[in-house]
């Protein structure tokens, strides 16, 4: 077991070499590099990744790929991402549910979330939106909260599962605006919406790409959006701290991580990149009821130390906190 354990250490000790000196020398990257997305293809996280890997090859003039490796909650993909190779080839694009949510949700993971990754840059925010049906008795989220403060525990809400990122962001609702709601989970956000837009739910929280168009159609009211500032592709919706609950956010995000151990020169160099890239005209707004962004590594890192902080308050609240 020892000389497995040394054996290990100088292969990490080699592969770190090799990779500090590639950066040093200015070659990275040699030969094509790995984004590992634990989504199916489609999703916003997915989409993100792409645009970027599509910008990143052609600033290199090497490949940046994409792999989904869907899975248990994004575990899968993740700590595959956590054990690959510090080199700078296998780099993971985190989510919010990877990096914040799942370390207050599961008693055990088999990765850790601040210790086993090194952030890159932040890469996408997908906010949620908050709707109700054509026939719920409120227009706004004053009208809202006081029929939900009249009527407590008698509506109730779906979400794509106990634990699922629109079931927390209701129950950080819930909590900030004192309001009391019965909680309908569902296996999906395709099947909630389906019974949402049926009348058989009559609020939910959920991303732009899967409720704007149903908004548009008029099937379903805009109450107000979680994120912290309006959203350009609703500009006259106001945000739920912008309707008198100052603080409150609730949003999807992710970002680019590289297994720990990983050279800083590689780091920085890719956190560089993505900055460039989200700073041309118009590129932040390539997905509709989305925001590409780009942070540094340091901002990156302390947001998702925050949020981990925040989303694992709102688990034991929830209580929703999974077993294994």
């Amino acid at each position: 077991m020892a000389g497995f354990t040394m054996r290990a250490l100088v292969a990490f000790g080699l592969a770190l070499g090799i990779a500090q000196a590639w950066a040093a020398d200015g070659k990275y990257p040699e030969r094509p590099v790995k984004i590992i997305v634990a989504f199916q293809a489609g999703q916003a996280t997915d989409q993100a990744a792409r645009i970027f890997a599509q910008k990143l090859t052609e600033m290199y003039g090497q490949s940046f790929y994409v792999e989904n490796r869907p899975g248990a909650a994004s575990i899968i993909g993740t700590e595959l991402a956590a054990k690959a190779a510090p080199d700078g080839y296998t780099l993971f694009m985190g989510s919010s549910g990877s990096l914040a949510v799942n370390p207050g949700l599961y008693r055990k993971l088999p990765y850790d979330p601040i210790k086993d990754f090194v952030p890159i840059s932040q890469m996408l925010i997908v906010p949620f939106f908050l709707v109700v049906t054509p026939e719920f008795p409120a227009t706004n989220l004053k009208e809202l909260v006081t029929y939900l403060k009249a009527h407590p525990g008698e509506v109730d809400f779906a979400s794509a599962g106990s634990g699922a990122s629109n079931h927390l962001s209701m129950e950080l609702f819930m909590s900030s605006t004192g309001v009391q709601m019965a909680h309908i989970p569902y296996k999906s956000s395709p099947a909630a919406v389906t019974d949402l837009l049926g009348g058989r739910i009559p609020i939910m929280f959920d991303t732009g790409p899967v409720l704007l168009p149903y908004v548009k159609a008029g099937k379903l009211r805009a109450i107000a959006v979680g994120s912290a500032n309006r959203q350009t592709a609703t500009p006259d919706l106001p945000t739920v701290a912008q309707s008198g609950f100052p603080g409150f956010e609730a949003v999807g995000w992710a970002g680019l991580v590289a297994p720990a151990g990983t050279p800083k020169a590689i780091v920085d160099q890719l956190s560089a990149a993505v900055r460039k890239i989200a700073s041309e005209p118009g590129f932040r707004d390539k997905l509709i009821g989305a925001e590409l962004v780009a942070t540094s590594p340091g901002e990156y890192a302390d947001y998702i130390k925050s949020e981990g902080r925040k989303w694992s308050q709102v688990v034991k609240q929830s209580g929703a906190q999974m077993l294994d």
